[in-house]
């Protein structure tokens, strides 16, 4: 089954470097700009460069971002503009770490570029040359890039997701689906399974009966992904039947849940894992949950 990432959402997996992609929409304000990988265990210097173009070497660079280990332990923020850089920003410390998975965060303002490592609020960088002029993504050096994801906020429709994601929010959590679980919505859950997890949950719930009408268990202790409902205040049959199995602990997650009138389809990193039978009236569904042993990047509805 192939992979049709919901309106509005546009993830590159395990992309190999160098990395250089088309924005799939104007750079506008309100853009996000994920980026999962792991840094190299002899790392060096990597860059993410937001351009003007495919080539990192004939095109101008409206955002340049360089950490480099190499004896000098900096991060260099800079554009080059008309084939000239400009005045470099330095800042002396570094959020990455040899050999360890990390998360990067670019957030489009109306004066700057926002940046967040691992969560955390780490550097801002004032616009040199307009939003519109931007095209492409390009990231190379020491790192496996494990993702790259274009998020943006987006209109209450049939046809698109509901609102901009919500970022690193805490755990347990719980969303109200406004208008419910229409059978042309996706739901996109993205987040880490700490070393020490044994379980959580995704739960879609009615929430004038408190039935569940898919709740999607993980178990890193069992190796297994348990599927069920719950109606009338009874569990009905487990579904553990699976095609590959995307959570292990210290493992980063990209869910996609989407509903049709039959049934719920869901892919993990781009990879199709399950398809789930309605067993409640799906168009009930008005409330997302998610529990347990899980910290999350972000949710999108």
């Amino acid at each position: 089954m192939t992979f049709m990432p919901a309106p509005g959402y546009h993830p590159t997996y395990n992309p190999t470097l160098p990395f250089s992609k088309l924005i799939p929409y104007d750079l506008n304000v309100g853009t996000f700009v994920y980026i999962q990988g792991v840094a190299f265990k002899n790392m060096q210097r990597f860059v993410v460069n937001f351009a003007l173009g495919p080539d990192p070497v004939a095109h101008d660079i409206a955002f340049h971002f360089n950490p480099r280990f190499d004896g000098w332990n900096k991060v260099i923020f800079n554009s080059r503009l008309s084939g000239q850089w400009g005045q470099e920003e330095e800042l002396r410390r570094i959020p990455f770490k040899n050999g360890e998975h990390f998360e990067m965060l670019v957030i489009v303002k109306q004066e700057h570029y926002k940046v967040l490592v691992n969560k955390q609020f780490f550097y801002e960088f004032r616009l040199r040359t307009p939003l519109q002029k931007v095209t492409h993504l390009y990231v190379d050096g020491d790192m496996t890039l494990q993702s790259v994801n274009f998020l943006r906020s987006s209109s209450t429709s049939c046809e698109t997701m509901e609102g901009p994601p919500v970022f690193y929010p805490p755990v347990p959590y719980m969303r109200r689906l406004q208008g419910g679980l229409m059978t042309c919505r996706t739901i996109v859950v993205r987040g880490f399974i700490p070393l020490s997890a044994s379980r959580f949950f995704i739960n879609f719930i009615v929430g004038t009966t408190g039935d569940i009408a898919l709740h999607i268990n993980p178990r890193m202790d069992e190796k297994a992904v348990v599927r069920n409902s719950f109606q009338n205040g009874i569990w009905g049959t487990e579904e553990t039947s699976i095609s590959y199995n995307p959570f292990a602990p210290g493992q980063y997650f990209d869910l996609s849940i989407s509903a049709s009138t039959c049934n719920f389809t869901v892919f993990a990193n781009g990879q199709h894992i399950f398809d789930y039978k309605h067993r409640v009236l799906v168009t009930m569904v008005d409330i997302l949950e998610i529990g347990g042993n899980v910290a999350l990047s972000y949710v999108q509805v």
